[in-house]
Formats: C-alpha cells, structure tokens, sequence
C-alpha cells in the first residue's frame, strides 16, 4: 500500500507509533497503579523516561519469542535505566489489554483524519452543486436518456452523500474509542476497574461495558463497515466522471496536469486514470469488511484468529479511504464542465425527454392512460427509428387517431426548464449542510 499511503496516515499505522502508543498506555498505567500504592512509586520516572523502542529492536526479539507484546516489553525494558524499574510495567494486565487499547488509539486518530477528507469533499462537493444548479444535462437511465435534469442535481446527490458518511463517521467514532484493562478474561483478576477508568478517561478512551481477553469486535467492524460506505460514495463519484469523459459524451473532464501523458502508444489519450483509481481502491476498502466482521465470533473468551486479519484488514481500509478521499476531492475541485457538449447531448435525442409531459397532458386532457401511452410510444418509436422530430411524430400520430393536440400547451412543457422547476428546493436544503 506504500503507493496509496498519504503521510499522516501513514504515520498511524506505523510500527513506530505503535509502539509509541503502547507505551503511552503502559506508563499511564504505571503512573495510577503507582498512585494506587500498588507498585513503587519510583518505577515510574525512569519508565516515563525510557525512549520506545524501535521497530527493528521488536522485531528481533520478536524472531525469537514469537510474541510481539512480550518483545515490546522486553526491547522497551532495554532502553530503561535502571533495567530494575521496569519490572513493574503491565503490571497486572494481559496482552489484549495493551494492543486493544492501543489499537482503540489509532482508530480515533485514523477517523479524525478520515472526518476532515470528508469534510473537505463535502465542501467541493456543495460549492460545485451549487455553481451548477441550472447547468442543464439530460438524465440518464439505464444509460439511456430519460428527462432534462441538472448536473447541480447529480453533485448535489453526492454531496448529501458524503454528508451522511461523515455523521456516520462520527457515530462510529464512538464505538471503536473503547480500550480495557481488565485482565486475562475481562475479571479483573488483577487489576482494580478504577485504575481501567482512569486510564481510559486519560486517553481519550471509555472501558468496555464488557469485556473478555478482548473488546468485542462488534464496534469495530462497523468502523470497516463506515468505511466502505464512504469509499463506495467515492466510486459513484469518479464513475460519473469516467462516464462523462467517454468520448462519445465527453461532458465532463477530470483535471490533466501539464506534463502528463495518457498512453504509451497514442499521444492524443486523456484517460479518467485517477477516477478509474478511485473505483479500483474501493473495492480494496469493501474487500476488508467481511474479514473484520469474522472477528466478532471467537472461541470462548479470545482465541487469536482476528489478529493477524486486523494488522492487515483495518490499515490497509484506512489507508486506502484516505486516499480516494483526497483524490475525489482533488477531481472535483478541479473537473472540467461542459454545458455547450450537455445541452448538445440533450438535444441528441430529438425531443424523445420530453414523452413524460406529453403522456400526462393528453391524459389531462380527457384521454385514457392506456390511449395516450400507446400515442406517445408509437410517435417515439418512430423517432427512435427514423430520426424524426418528436413532436413531428407526435403530430403524425395524434392526426391518424384523431387526436387535437395543443401546441401552445407542449411548447411551454416540451423543454429542459419545464423539468427542472421545482428543484429549487433541492438546492436550499444544500445550502444549510454543513
């Protein structure tokens, strides 16, 4: 993931920072269980003092013990001085208790960072929606054009989008800032709950309600789960540019740096290549949710099967959300719109987006829904076929089933504004989110 891994998160999901939480958490505990009177008050100054250790010195003794914690502990009690003090670090606590609170760490850090991308494209996303709410661009189903609509529209469904997500963040937030230190089986069997309490509450964390070996994975698959939510939002972003740059579209264009080359082979290629990047990387995000959530059901109170899924599983999602995050928003912030190419496009049709209007005012009109959809369909049909005008079938159908049409009235109702009328509300509501 080096490729895809943006700076400070990165940093995150570092061995080094790792190891720099675990001994935040080990010293907080040293320090209240020192308070408490349960350990020498003097252990805690040189351990508070002890620099971690780095990631090559725990990966050694780790080659040997074929235990990370207890690598971590003993590479940390060399750089201790005296080595003596250190024999009251963990004390009381067990594995989980270290790696679920300081992962419990990372996750917080990582969603901060995650809430200010989305937050950010939210932002793009709004201002873009807004500039272009009368932009008009036929709308498509199925990929074929159906009525006259507004691009402002289309961004402003993302941006609601990825308003939701955000929230969703926040809550998820919660459920993944939850630490122990309850022991080998969650009872505490050797240490007081008032020192978990304070602990937690010193690192921005709450205990478990319950606990086991470990936290139960419950919150954090929802965390996995945010997450490609949020990377799926992406990917129907960057699909609608990957749609819009299609040549036979061509209504819109990501941004293409000076000095950028398309193809090996044919210098005339502007490919959508950091859209169609977005979409592949939210698969890789998706890919991690099943994996995660197969954490939640372990044997009796923790075997070590989530472990190993985890140090790959939630990394590789946070990093690659990062990611498509940063470059939705840079598409966006700098995409090329092409209304003349939209409303050329509109037009292409000949006048078939507008069927809707036309079967609702005939059947206004006095005439079965039944009469007018076969009116209407066999006058599209032939345009379809023939290239023919709408309204010139329209014309020729009505006069052969006897039909008066009302030309003043499909005038006012055969054009882009007559659909996009009440979409002003849509817009108002854009511009209170936040």
């Amino acid at each position: 993931m080096d490729r895809y891994t943006l700076p400070e998160m990165g940093h995150v999901w570092s061995d080094a920072h790792k190891y720099e939480l675990w001994c935040q958490v080990e010293t907080a505990v040293l320090t209240a269980q020192a308070k408490a009177g349960t350990v020498p008050a003097d252990a805690v100054g040189p351990v508070a003092a002890a620099p971690p250790p780095t990631a090559a010195a725990v990966a050694a003794l780790e080659a040997v013990t074929g235990h990370d914690v207890i690598a971590f502990l003993s590479a940390w009690a060399d750089n201790t001085s005296p080595r003596e003090a250190a024999a009251y670090v963990h004390y009381g606590m067990t594995s989980s208790d270290l790696v679920d609170t300081g992962l419990a760490i990372q996750l917080t850090q990582a969603t901060d960072l995650l809430t200010t991308r989305c937050e950010n494209l939210l932002h793009v996303l709004r201002e873009h929606a807004l500039a272009h709410r009368a932009t008009l661009r036929v709308g498509r189903t199925h990929g074929i054009h159906a009525e006259p609509d507004v691009w402002g529209h289309r961004v402003a469904d993302f941006a609601f989008a990825v308003h939701r997500c955000r929230d969703r963040l926040l809550r998820t937030r919660q459920a993944v800032a939850v630490g122990k230190l309850s022991g080998a089986v969650g009872t505490y069997s050797n240490i007081d709950p008032a020192i978990e309490s304070e602990v937690l509450g010193e690192l921005g964390l709450r205990p478990a309600d319950v606990a086991t070996q470990v936290v139960m994975r419950d919150g954090i698959a929802a965390w996995a789960a945010v997450l490609a939510l949020i990377a799926s939002v992406c990917d129907a972003i960057a699909l609608e540019v990957r749609h819009g740059q299609r040549t036979e579209v061509s209504e819109l264009a990501e941004p293409f740096a000076a000095g950028q080359k398309g193809s090996s082979a044919m210098p005339h290629k502007r490919n959508p290549v950091r859209s169609e990047r977005v979409c592949g990387l939210a698969r890789v995000v998706r890919a991690q949710v099943v994996p995660v959530m197969e954490g939640i059901a372990l044997w009796h109170e923790r075997d070590i099967s989530h472990s190993s899924t985890e140090r790959v599983a939630l990394a590789d999602a946070a990093i690659a959300t990062d990611y498509l995050l940063a470059e939705t928003t840079w598409i966006m912030a700098g995409l090329t719109v092409d209304p003349a190419r939209m409303m050329a496009n509109l037009e292409s049709s000949h006048g078939l987006i507008y069927t809707s209007a036309v079967l609702l005012e005939l059947v206004s009109a006095g005439m079965s829904r039944e009469d007018a959809y076969a009116l209407v369909q066999t006058a599209a049909m032939t345009t379809w076929q023939s290239g023919m005008p709408f309204r010139e079938t329209l014309r020729a159908q009505a006069a052969s089933r006897d039909v008066k049409l009302d030309e003043a009235r499909l005038d006012e109702i055969c054009t882009p504004e007559h659909y996009v009328r009440r979409l002003g509300e849509v817009f108002d509501r854009l511009e209170k989110v936040v």
